[in-house]
């Protein structure tokens, strides 16, 4: 299979679901990945399990603040001098490029990427969605050692990062990154195929691919969108408040949705940091990381990233579980609600949603 242009609006659609308000608005990396494929042809989508064990993965994402890097738009350079410094430092090229989070642009954008280096797209990522942070990727919790991090931005800048954990790895990036203007192109984990078994979310390209599609042509989006996801509906109704503010490398925040119709009556305030962290209706939470909580308007079922919330939108907030190994003891530590400092036990949002 291949990602061809008439494939990218699906594909944008899905990942702006899985993006749950973060990882960029997916205008910017469509329209990349939609003139890299007119100009180097539509990019192979291989499984983990076609690659040689020895091949070289190399996870690529914008880092930064949405709010910058929708106007800050990588360039062709920026992955071309990564490919070339992972080749210096491994002695072979890259044989596939993988998407670090499936969420938002950098879900789409991991298209434009490959065409521009003539690789093949890893139908895989290291989240099942996005996270903020650099560690909060499947291959820390699977244990592989973050151990090498290769950013560039579009001054031409190329800074290898050789942390000694995952934590060390999200301070430097972030301080490498805010310096670059709160938006830089990273790889990071690079891995081998055979290392890469079981420590990154398989057939991620097409679940959003599936997700994108489950809205077409469909007579009532929202509820199509919600099956496809097995979703709870949080709130139908109006964004009332949002209070945003770039920091740190960060959108931080909060957006309150008051409800209409059925929900006449009812507040839902969202904390945001990049991404739709937590779900809060009455001083009950209502949903949380790492299950997924995305906004859509009501009417498209499109997803609206953190950067685009405006006072009056009519929306509904849609909440469903995240992958199983966000859910193991690790992955809880490394991205639940207490890894955002909420004083919080995670509770799987199946069960706040019946409780």
């Amino acid at each position: 299979m291949s990602i061809r242009e008439t494939d990218i609006p699906a594909l944008a659609r899905g990942c702006a679901v899985l993006g749950t308000g973060g990882g960029g608005d997916v205008r910017a990396g469509s329209l990349a990945a939609v003139r890299a494929i007119r100009a180097y042809g539509p990019v192979p989508l291989v499984r983990l399990a076609e690659l040689p064990p020895d091949a070289l993965v190399v996870p690529l994402s914008g880092i930064g603040a949405p709010t910058v890097s929708h106007e800050m738009i990588h360039g062709e350079d920026e992955p071309k001098r990564i490919a070339e410094e992972v080749e210096r430092l491994f002695g072979r090229p890259p044989a596939a490029v993988m998407s670090s989070e499936i969420g938002g642009s950098n879900g789409v954008a991991p298209v434009a990427w490959a065409a521009q280096l003539g690789l093949p797209l890893l139908d895989a990522d290291g989240m099942g969605r996005a996270f903020p942070e650099v560690q909060m990727v499947s291959m820390y919790v699977a244990g592989l050692p973050a151990d090498l991090v290769i950013m560039s931005d579009v001054a031409g800048n190329v800074v290898t990062i050789r942390p000694v954990d995952g934590l060390w790895s999200e301070r430097l990036a972030r301080a490498v990154c805010v310096a670059a203007g709160s938006s830089a192109l990273m790889a990071d984990y690079v891995l081998t195929a055979g290392r890469a078994r079981g420590a990154v979310v398989e057939g991620t390209v097409t679940r959003a691919l599936e997700i994108g599609r489950a809205t077409e042509d469909a007579a009532d989006p929202l509820t199509a969108l919600a099956a496809e996801l097995g979703a709870v509906r949080l709130i139908t109704g109006k964004l009332t408040d949002v209070e945003r503010r770039t920091t740190g490398g960060f959108v931080r925040g909060t957006a309150t949705i008051e409800g209409t119709g059925d929900d006449r009556g009812r507040t839902l305030v969202l904390e945001l940091q990049n991404e739709n962290l937590v779900a809060v209706e009455d001083n009950q939470v209502r949903a949380m990381v790492p299950d997924l909580i995305t906004v859509v308007d009501t009417e498209t079922a499109a997803a609206i990233q953190t950067e685009g919330l405006r006072y009056g939108q009519r929306v509904t907030v849609l909440a469903w579980p995240c992958d199983p190994l966000w859910r193991t003891r690790k992955g809880l530590d490394t991205a639940g609600p207490r890894a955002f400092g909420y004083d919080l036990d995670y509770v799987p949002v199946e069960e706040l949603a019946h409780g």
